[in-house]
């Protein structure tokens, strides 16, 4: 029982949780119409869709978003809701969702996009309502409850409905300002303004906006032209012009009076401006008057015509270039010859230098008489002066001189000649020309009292360098010429080589010749030779040839090294050759008496070579004489019957071998065939070695003892003969005998 109860009390839980298990099945969100008009509302619901294991009350929280930014919230118990946008704009249009929240569970609705056709109607309002001509009217154009950004657009009607209009762009204000300026004749002036928008969704404009009257003030009337002057002026009558305006009110406005693009007179802040003169034929023409106010100006204008009262003077001269001291004539008439006052007068300065009180002037004149002469005539105080004409007298040149630019008369070949050329008197324009020899160079024009320069450029040394200049002008004998002037042409230092001879190499106490030479270059022409890496030239002469030989005699080993040589005229600087190598070599009789050195210690070590060898060979090939003795076959240890001893002295190199009882010839005719059978003898042989201070290479003193039976380590000289002391000879084999050297 207790345990049904206890199992009863851990199922009560799990029964618990079960009834808090909910799920969202959907989540919906509508609108009545995904399309409305600008001003209308939108009314989104948000329906949730939720299945639970129990009957229970839960909060639901409800998210409105736009263009995923969240809108508006709520948290209610009910599975629906209602999100109510009033009144309804352009930049509402967009993407809207809703998003439930419960029980820790999350679920969205799909995206609804709600369009909203239209704008607002834009306010227009003008700054002030009536202005001045020359002002300006200032609008603002604003969409209220709208978001930018936009474009507004003004526009300026016309009463003869000609538009005008201005765009301006906003990107964060929904209001705009602009500018329109009052121009001459306008009045009445309407305007109006719309707005557009564009976005993500679309673009839309708004209806126009409300009409806006703006009235213009004139400040001043149309200006009038007057002339007091009768319709028919001729030269000699008084002509007067007016202008007048009227001022709404008082105006600092600028009233003149022009002709053409000259003024004649003007006036500030007055209503009227006036001009008077004695008319002329330079009265004839258009004249206007010119009211300015600001901005605006406001013109009149008006034709005079001015009949000439005679005909302007003529001026006639006998000549207009003379030569000093020559006669000039002038004559002045008037066409048609009325009577009048004639006057010649002299420019400059600009009103004239009065020189006769009649038609006619004759004068002999001088340089200083040339100038600009006019006639004047006056009738009825009326003053005309004729066309002025230009006389002028010439003074003859002067001998010119011709001079060189350069400090020098010396010019290098290829640079150019600046040559000037100049008469110290002489009336201008005169003509310089310039000669090489009797070639003409080129001929210059000069206007003023300043030289003539000429430029010649060097191309050949054999070219004719004398030079010389004339200088002439409209005076009818005058032509001079200068002095001749000589022009030396130098050339420069080009192609310079260096060698020696011998060449490269010169023996220790030889003497070298360098030869320095240049392809060409004007003389003298200045020589030295350098050592490499020394300052101080070696050799330096100016020669009147294009090469130099330099011998430097004695060379040692000091001398080796490098060398070059440079050239140089009065054209150019020093120009560097190539560079030679020098080498000091042993001379002749060093190397001679290094080579006989060297023979003598050959021939000194050959000998005494040949000579140690000759006494080795003799150690090695003892000639012994070996007569009547027989080799024992039995090389055992075995015990032999003694006989007589002997003694013998064997030298050895010498080829034989000396017994003191009988000596053993040097050939093998004792030999036996059969050494078996040979009988034995023993013989001690005592070998002497000379002195060791009379000669080292000699055996030492040795013992031989003969027997009849040899073991294998021994050998024989003669039958029966056995080594008893071995000397330094090395191993000597002879007829039947070895002998073994212990070093």
């Amino acid at each position: 029982m207790y345990f049904a109860v206890l199992v009863i009390l851990l199922h009560c839980p799990s029964l618990k949780a079960q009834d808090d298990v909910i799920t969202i099945n959907k989540v919906e969100l509508t609108v009545p119409s995904q399309k409305v008009k600008n001003g209308v509302s939108i009314e989104l619901t948000c329906t949730v869709d939720i299945s639970k294991s129990a009957s229970f009350q839960m909060q639901h929280a409800f998210l409105f978003y736009k263009d995923d930014s969240l809108l508006h919230n709520t948290t209610l118990e009910q599975n629906r809701t209602r999100y109510k946008i009033s009144p309804a704009r352009f930049a509402d249009s967009g993407s809207y969702k809703c998003t439930v929240e419960a029980n820790g569970k999350t679920k969205s609705s799909n995206d609804l996009d709600v369009q909203v056709e239209g704008l607002s109607q834009p306010k227009l309002t003008a700054l002030k309502r009536e202005v001045t001509e020359g002002e300006v009217v200032t609008l603002r154009c604003e969409v209220p409850e709208e978001k930018p950004p936009f474009i507004f657009l003004f526009n300026k009607i016309s009463p003869n409905q000609q538009s005008q209009e201005k765009r301006k762009q906003e990107l964060k204000e929904n209001f705009a300002s602009v500018e329109f300026p009052v121009e001459e004749g306008d009045r009445i002036l309407r305007f109006q303004c719309s707005a557009k928008v564009t976005s993500a969704v679309g673009s839309e404009t708004s209806d126009p906006s409300n009409m806006t009257i703006v009235t213009v003030v004139e400040p001043f009337s149309h200006p009038k032209l007057t002339s007091k002057s009768p319709w028919n002026v001729t030269e000699g009558d008084r002509i007067d012009i007016g202008c007048t305006t009227i001022l709404a009110r008082k105006y600092e406005i600028e009233i003149l009076i022009q002709k053409d693009r000259k003024i004649l007179n003007s006036a500030r802040g007055q209503s009227s401006v006036t001009y008077s003169a004695i008319a002329t034929v330079e009265h004839n023409g258009n004249y206007t008057c010119k009211v300015e106010l600001g901005r605006v100006s406001k013109t009149t204008s008006m034709n005079i015509v001015v009949a000439e009262l005679f005909a302007k003077p003529i001026l006639t001269p006998s000549l207009t270039d003379l030569d000093e001291n020559e006669m000039l004539s002038l004559w002045c008439h008037i066409n048609g010859s009325p009577k009048a006052n004639f006057s010649i007068v002299k420019r400059p300065p600009e009103n004239g230098i009065l020189l006769e009180t009649s038609s006619n002037f004759t004068i002999q004149v001088q340089v200083n008489d040339t100038g600009s002469y006019v006639c004047r005539a006056e009738i009825k105080g009326i003053i005309k002066e004729s066309n002025p004409v230009q006389i002028t007298v010439y003074a003859p040149v002067s001998e010119p001189v011709l001079s060189v630019a350069s400090p020098s008369t010396e010019m290098v070949l290829g640079e150019t000649l600046l040559l000037r050329c100049q008469s110290m008197s002489g009336t201008p324009p005169i003509n310089y020309t310039l000669f090489r020899g009797n070639r003409l160079i080129h001929t210059i024009t000069v206007f003023n009292n300043t030289y003539a320069e000429f430029r010649d450029i060097q191309t050949k040394l054999n070219n004719l360098r004398e030079y010389r200049c004339e200088a002439s002008n409209r005076h009818a004998y005058a032509k001079r010429s200068s002095y001749k002037m000589n022009i030396t042409v130098i050339a420069p230092v080009r192609n310079i080589s260096f060698g020696s001879l011998p060449h490269g190499e010169v023996e220790d106490g030889g003497d070298i010749n360098f030869l320095c030479v240049v392809g060409e270059g004007s003389l003298p022409i200045n020589f030295r030779i350098f050592k490499q890496n020394e300052q101080k030239p070696l050799f330096y002469e100016s020669k009147m040839e294009t090469r130099v030989i330099w011998q430097k005699k004695s060379l040692s080993k000091q001398d080796a090294g490098e060398y070059f040589c440079d050239a140089s005229n009065r054209a150019t600087r020093p120009l560097r050759s190539n560079l030679l190598t020098v080498k000091v070599i042993l001379a002749s009789w060093q190397k001679g008496f290094i080579a006989l050195f060297v023979l003598a210690v050959i021939a000194i070590t050959a000998s005494g070579f040949w000579w140690y060898w000759r006494k080795k060979e003799k150690g090695k090939h003892p000639s012994m004489e070996m007569s009547g003795s027989t080799v024992a076959t039995n090389s055992t240890s075995e015990k032999l019957p003694s006989g007589p001893n002997h003694y013998t002295e064997v030298y050895p190199g010498s080829g034989y071998t000396e017994d003191r009882e009988n000596p053993v010839k040097p050939t093998d005719e004792n030999k036996g065939p059969d050494h078996e059978s040979a009988e034995v003898e023993y013989t001690e042989v005592e070998v002497s070695t000379p002195d060791p201070y009379k000669d080292s290479g000699e055996n030492r003193h040795s013992k031989l003892a003969f027997n009849s039976v040899c073991a294998p380590d021994l050998c024989y000289v003669a039958p029966s003969t056995r080594i008893l002391e071995d000397g330094p000879t090395g191993r000597i084999v002879g007829g039947d005998c070895d002998i073994l050297n212990k070093y």
